[in-house]
Parts: structure tokens; sequence; C-alpha cells
């Protein structure tokens, strides 16, 4: 009888230290393979773009010709690109390089030609230009899918050049590279992309499909640097009439263009298109909406970003129908698309506009909180589920906001018969509740604030000369104030899906 002798099963499983080293010797064949071979062409070109890339000048390049691109997408991934650039090489200056001290490799394999004259003195893991270009070609495409098809070659390149020069082993480049695509997606988590915070539209209605533009009537206020967007519509829709205008004719041409229009059209801030809502509203007709003011807030919660959305929407006859908010006091009558506000709120907001271009758009609103609170003012009286409650600020918007993570507030459904109401209560302490309204915010949540969502809210006791802001505008009211919805009442075009 043979008996087999006794196996030690560890000794067929490679130690730590066993696998460590293999995992090295890996890495330096694979960089002394690309320091053998022959590239042709990249002698003169990959050592440039390596330099190119020090302190991230390339992306800063890169972003800055990204935005002249002009539209809204281009510019939010120029930014997006551009942030997560910096959380990378934060992440890498301030942990990764003092994580893993690896030298950096030997130059002995190296032609000299491609040799940078400078050569890098810190830690060779993780690499910092292949986690800044990640992280710059991730961020643009999780936001433009087409301009991150046309960044990436480029990153692709600085990452090689780590290599082919000989500052980086390949295990340090794809270590960068996994961290920079990670601190796009960190940023992403903090500042949703527009895809994440738009969704399809409902409910779609029929609307003319306006094959060329025929039918359209664009009035586009000059006052809000309308002329150039204008223009690249009717490029695109030649069937299409555009009558511009200055700020104080906007009203009468949009009366004469909805007389003869199949199709009403609109290119100017959030204010010029209530007035054009308005409009359409008493004609029946359809609202094209194409967005030239500062903010812009209806028109991209509709998802119109640019002259091709709203071309495109016209040509296939998408549209969807949206509440209107409306307001009343007295003899005043008007609607808002957006939010209508009544207290403090619209004085604070005229504070923050004048200081914001100064100082930035939160220490501006922290400042006009102050300046405001510095004036005696007095709750107002507001009818909330039948009882009457004291109000420092009322903010009413016509749908429901909702915030994911840093990125403004959205309205997913502009269809969905409420107003989103936000109140800053009465009674002691006004100034650390207004305070707090300037750091959180009207549509966020605080102790301060309270949210309610009706159909229709009264507010009592308002004192004449109280301002209240609608959509960008703002008017006088005194006594009652009623906001009600008009559900569904106006058709917009809308694109049916991003692209």
């Amino acid at each position: 009888m043979t008996t087999t002798p006794d196996v030690d099963l560890t000794a067929l499983v490679p130690g730590r230290h066993a696998l460590r080293d293999r995992l090295l010797g890996l890495d330096l064949r694979l960089f002394e393979a690309v320091a053998a071979r022959h590239w042709p062409g990249c002698d003169p070109v990959l050592p440039r773009l390596s330099r190119g890339a020090n302190h991230g000048l390339l992306w800063f390049a890169t972003a800055a010709a990204v935005a002249a691109s002009r539209t809204p997408r281009a510019r939010r991934a120029a930014v997006r690109g551009v942030a997560s650039l910096a959380l990378a090489s934060a992440t890498i200056n301030t942990v990764g390089k003092r994580s893993v001290r690896r030298t950096r490799p030997g130059l002995g394999p190296v032609p000299a030609v491609r040799q940078l004259k400078r050569q890098p003195v810190t830690t060779s893991f993780p690499s910092g230009h292949a986690a800044s270009a990640a992280a710059f070609a991730a961020g643009v495409a999780l936001e433009s899918r087409g301009w991150g098809a046309a960044v990436a070659p480029l990153a692709a390149a600085v990452a090689l050049s780590r290599v082919y020069t000989g500052v980086h082993f390949p295990s340090d480049v794809v270590a960068g590279a996994a961290l920079g695509v990670g601190a796009a997606y960190a940023v992403r988590a903090l500042v949703p992309t527009r895809d994440q915070v738009t969704p399809p539209g409902r409910p779609r209605t029929d609307a003319p499909a306006l094959a060329e533009g025929e039918g359209l009537v664009m009035v586009a206020n000059r006052g809000s640097g309308t002329a150039e967007r204008a223009g690249a519509l009717a490029a695109a829709l030649p069937g299409a009439e555009i009558v511009e205008c200055e700020p104080a004719d906007v009203r009468e041409e949009l009366e004469k263009a909805a007389a003869r229009a199949r199709v009403l059209g609109v290119c100017g801030g959030d204010g010029t298109v209530n007035t054009a809502a308005e409009v359409a509203l008493r004609h029946g007709i359809p609202l094209a909406v194409l967005p030239g003011g500062t903010l812009n807030h209806f028109a991209h919660d509709l998802g119109v970003e640019g002259e091709r959305d709203l071309a495109r929407a016209l040509q296939e006859g998408e549209a969807v129908q949206v509440d209107v908010g409306r307001f009343a006091s007295g003899g005043t009558e008007g609607i808002f698309l957006n939010t209508c506000s009544l207290g403090v709120y619209p004085e604070l907001v005229r504070e923050r506009e004048n200081w914001s271009q100064v100082i930035g758009s939160w220490p501006a609103g922290v400042l006009g909180a102050l300046r405001v609170l510095r004036a005696d003012h007095h709750p107002l009286r507001a009818e909330l589920g039948g009882r009457s409650h004291p109000l420092w600020l009322l903010f009413a918007g016509n749908g429901t906001y909702h915030r994911m993570g840093l990125a403004p507030a959205r309205r997913f459904d502009l269809a969905d018969g409420r107003l989103d109401v936000r109140v800053v209560h009465g009674g002691r302490h006004p100034a650390v509740r207004l305070l707090a309204a300037a750091f959180a915010g009207p549509l966020t949540r605080s102790p301060a604030h309270a949210a309610v969502r009706v159909g229709r809210l009264r507010v009592e006791g308002v004192a004449p000369g109280t301002l209240l802001a609608y959509d960008g505008e703002v008017t006088e009211v005194s006594g009652e104030v009623t906001l009600r919805k008009s559900p569904e009442a106006l058709t917009v075009y809308r694109p049916a899906a991003a692209r």
C-alpha cells in the first residue's frame, strides 16, 4: 500500500509578496515594450502634448474651445469637465501621491528624443496627468456624448504620453485614469446632469408639425440679446417669420404676430415668455419658446436649451400641455409660468440682483436679507387649509420643484395641478428666520420653512403697496391675493427627448 506524501497547499498559492512582484514585473515589461517600440510620428507630438497638459493648461484651453460653441449643453460640459479635473487633481495631490511613494521608472530604455527636458520630482503613483485627462473627458462625456467623443482621443493621447516619455509605469496611468473617472462620477452625484433631472414631458398633445417653420411667427426681444439665436432658428426653419423688437414693443408685436400665426414663437427671458404665454392663451394657439434671457427657467424645464431643440420639436410636432398659475388682487390679475412670491422675497430678490454681479449670488442673497431686515415689515396672513397663518415670506411654484444634489431646483412635471408653496413663518425672531431663508433658499426645507402643495391659496390682509413678484416681473397688490391653477391650459412645443 503506497501513501501519498502530505502536500503543503499554501505552496500552490503565490504569497502576497510574490503576487506583488509578478505584477511589478509585468508592469516593467510593458514599460520596456513601449520604450522599445517605434511609434511613427509620435516623437515630435506626444512629448509636447505631455508638457502641454502640465497644471491642466491643455484642459482649460480645451474647455474654453468647447464653451466657445455657445450652446448651453457645451458650456455645461466644459464646466463639468473642469470641475471633475479639479476634484481629481485635489485628490491626487492630497491623498494619492502621499499614500504610495513609488519611484519613477528608470530612463535607460527610453530614447532620448522622447524624454522630457524637465523630469517630474513627485512620486510616480498614480499619474496626475492621466487622472486629469480622464476626469475632464469623462466629465464632458457625462454632460454631452458628442463632445465627450471629441475629447476622448486627446485624453487617451495624454495618458499614453506619460508612459511614452518614460515618466510613469503603465499601472500608474491606469490607476490615475480610474481615479479621474471616479472624480467625474462624484461630481455628477453632487450636481446631476441635465438628462438626470429632465424626465419626459407629459401630457403630450397634438400640435402643427412645421417642417420648414411655415406658420411660425417668432418675436425676439432685442433687450435680451437674442438676435444671434433667433437668426440661427431662422436658418434651421427658413419658412418661419422672425420679428425683432425693443422691450417696450414686445406686447404689441406679440399681439400682431398672434393674429396671423399658426404658432406663436417668443425669444427672450422669463418675463417676455410670460407675456407671450398670456397672448397665446387668449388667441388659443400653441407657444414655441426659445430661451434668450439670463435664467430661462421655463424653457429649461421644458427641455428646450437652444434653437436645435426647438426646431426639432416644431418639425416633428412634439408638444405638451402645461399648467398656468394665476394671481388676482382687486383689479390686478396676471399669470405665472414659474413662480409667484409675496412678502419680503421680492425685495430680497431685487437687492440680490443689485449685488450678485459684484460679490456672487449666494453672498448677495445674504446681504440682501440683511438690507431688507433694516426695513419695518409686518407678516402677511395666509389662509392654508381653512386656517390663518402669519408669514414673512410666501413662495408659490407653478408645479412641484425638486432638488437633486447641489443642482438648482427643477420641475419634473409641468402639469401636476399643484402650487408648490414654501413659506417662512411669522412670529418671533424674524431676522433669524429671514436669514435662514436667505442661506438655504426658498425651495429648501428647514425649521424656519414649511411646504404645502395646494390647488388654490388665499392670502389676506396684504398691506397696500406690497410687492408681488412673478416670473421676474414685479407688481403691487393689496387686500386679498388669490393664487390658483389653470390645469393643462397652455400648449407648448417640447422636444421628445434629449439628443
